[in-house]
């Protein structure tokens, strides 16, 4: 099982690697659009990395929802298989 700090770490990562942003600019507050300026395709280029990375695969609503990296996190913490 997967914290929320790792979460939030691999998820940070994916996001300078695959979007070359700055590091500093990645906080849990950070709003994926206004912020880091992540469009719908740049979504699901997101979900899919952290997928192969985690494991843990969100759909498109559990998306919808999301506007922080803060949600992101919580959302992907509570895919997790408990028994895992």
């Amino acid at each position: 099982m997967h914290t929320r700090e790792e979460i939030f770490n691999t998820l940070r990562g994916v996001l300078i690697e695959l979007f070359e942003i700055e590091p500093e600019r990645i906080t849990l507050e950070a709003n994926l659009y206004t912020d880091l300026e992540i469009d719908s395709i740049d979504a699901i280029d997101l979900i899919d990395q952290v997928r192969r990375q985690t494991g843990r695969k969100l759909d498109a609503n559990d998306f919808r929802s999301v506007r922080t990296i803060e949600d992101v996190v919580e959302a992907m913490w509570q895919k997790q298989d408990p028994a895992a």
